[in-house]
């Protein structure tokens, strides 16, 4: 099945689809430098916290590979790099990977091998060392995608007995595909896997204000792919489970995330609490769908988790393509449009966090993590060194 490509990657060159875009334009920014992916991340051209983790990690090996570092000395090799990721992990603070791929890059930059070698050799020893490590994690995210889907599907089609004859629904938010990922995608990547087994029934989307990732992006990633699905606003999602959910058997909310921490609390796209509660109240399984990298074993609970807050107009004005007067819709004209008194106070947090009460799995690449019987959800098949590694600082 053929998928969008957010990311087009060879040595030396980046091409990142701007979002802001879609869905009338397919526009490519080459993105060449730190500064220029500080920028695409932040204005949320890309977006998706595996793909913002790929982008930070990839744009900086270009520079490198380009000739941007002018130090000679290892040292000051490792400094600078580490100087310039530490700059990339403001961009979007609250994705862990991030922060997570920063850190593996910081770690394998100074462990390269530069036993027996002069400044020049070492130097460029430390920098093939960097892009090789920034593009494993291309490579290993789409794997972990496909592996999330198959985990997913499997999980699901267990709790519901899902057959082609007995296919599920499943309502999900923001956008969590291809254009998040290296491609396939997390919580849609499930979704394709059930589409492509013939467990799927239909997929709705919510429309995901203030963003509007869900009717922007995901709406245009299932029509593409040919998947049964239903856009809906973020509001009618009670209704939906209400007076759909026997008839169309909808068995799940699968949503991503940008941070899962320790006791399963989850940070991701506002709007997502919400939809958990209402998941609950009808019998509905709330699943989220997130690579190891989205797990911070550090952070005890949802508490301490950092949420971004974004400018007042995301909320109060809107952009998009001209629709003339005989509903064709013109994208060589675009308009931006108040949609509320300007003078109106706003909060705008990107994200909220759901309580691990109510979420009922979390599916990594590695499998599906559920609750014990003392309600708790335990890492430790999933991730074991880490959380040993955890366990034992705090000791």
């Amino acid at each position: 099945m053929a998928t969008l490509q957010a990311i087009k990657y060879s040595r030396g060159k980046l091409l990142v689809l701007d979002q802001l875009r879609l869905p009338h334009e397919n526009h490519y920014d080459e993105v060449s430098t730190a500064k220029e992916a500080f920028d695409c991340i932040r204005s949320m051209r890309v977006r998706g916290a595996p793909a913002i983790a790929i982008v930070a990690a990839l744009a900086h090996a270009v520079e490198l590979h380009n000739g941007d570092c002018t130090a000679t000395e290892p040292e000051e090799v490792i400094a600078h790099i580490e100087k310039r990721l530490d700059y990339l992990k403001e961009s979007r603070p609250t994705a862990v990977d991030l922060s997570n791929a920063i850190t593996l890059l910081k770690l394998a930059t100074r462990a390269a091998n530069l036993e027996g070698l002069a400044h020049p050799e070492a130097k460029e020893a430390i920098l093939n060392t960097y892009i090789q490590t920034a593009e494993e994690i291309l490579a290993k995210d789409l794997h972990n995608n496909t592996s999330i889907g198959s985990h997913g599907a499997a999980w699901l089609q267990q709790q519901y007995n899902a057959s082609s004859e007995k296919p599920i629904s499943v309502l999900t938010h923001c956008n969590t595909g291809s254009l998040a990922t290296s491609g396939h995608g997390t919580a849609l990547g499930i979704i394709r896997t059930l589409h492509s087994e013939g467990l799927l029934k239909h997929a709705y989307c919510t429309e995901t204000r203030p963003y509007n990732q869900g009717s922007r992006l995901t709406s245009f990633e299932l029509v593409f792919e040919g998947i049964p699905s239903t856009l809906i606003t973020d509001s009618m999602a009670g209704a939906l489970f209400n007076l759909h959910r026997e008839r169309m058997n909808i068995g799940a909310v699968i949503v991503g995330a940008d941070r899962v921490v320790r006791n399963g609390d989850t940070a991701n796209k506002i709007g997502t609490y919400q939809l958990a509660v209402l998941a609950r109240h009808h019998g509905v399984k709330f699943v989220v769908a997130a690579p190891t990298t989205s797990i911070d074993l550090e952070t005890e609970n949802g508490s301490a988790i950092e949420i971004e807050e974004r400018k007042r107009e995301e909320l109060t004005q809107i952009s998009g393509a001209i629709v003339n007067d005989d509903g064709t819709v013109d994208t060589s004209k675009t308009a931006r449009v108040a949609i509320a008194d300007q003078r109106i106070g706003v909060w705008n947090p990107a994200f909220d966090v759901t309580p691990h009460e109510l979420i009922d799995a979390i599916v990594t690449e590695r499998g599906t993590v559920v609750k014990g019987a003392d309600g708790k959800f335990d890492f430790s098949q999933v991730l074991p060194e880490r959380l040993a590694s955890v366990a034992a600082r705090q000791l």
